[in-house]
């Protein structure tokens, strides 16, 4: 199912501007809890419910499009497999390193971003 790339577009820069602000910190509720990149995201079409009661699949959320085929119908986050790098470093190749993670997923959202925004002025010409 093909997403508008404005909408993602917009995600996207959502998604950035929580990570500046410091989304992805432990929660002060719940100190000892690593947050999940994109799966505690208000992005996240299943945010805030277990894993086990998911409610939607993996494959309507919009970040699907970047997941690696072999990936897409994956029941563990495949947004965590989406290559965040040139190296193929992922959300779950990283999380044992939050600050490493946090920097190349927000590498990954501006360079996304910027592509973006390129498709859909090409677009308009």
């Amino acid at each position: 199912m093909p997403f508008d790339k404005r909408e993602m577009l917009e995600a996207l820069k959502l998604e950035i501007m929580v990570i500046e602000k410091g989304g992805y910190l432990p929660s002060v509720h719940e100190p000892h809890a690593e947050p999940r990149i994109f799966r505690d995201s208000v992005t996240c079409l299943n945010v805030g419910l277990p894993d086990q009661e998911k409610k939607h699949p993996c494959s309507s959320c919009f970040l699907i499009d970047f997941v690696p085929e072999q990936y897409k119908h994956s029941n563990n986050d495949p947004c965590h497999k989406i290559p965040l790098n040139d190296r193929g470093d992922t959300v779950e190749t990283l999380q044992h390193d939050p600050d490493k993670l946090q920097a190349a997923v927000l590498a990954w959202l501006r360079a996304t971003v910027k592509k973006l925004e390129a498709d859909l002025a090409a677009e308009k010409k």
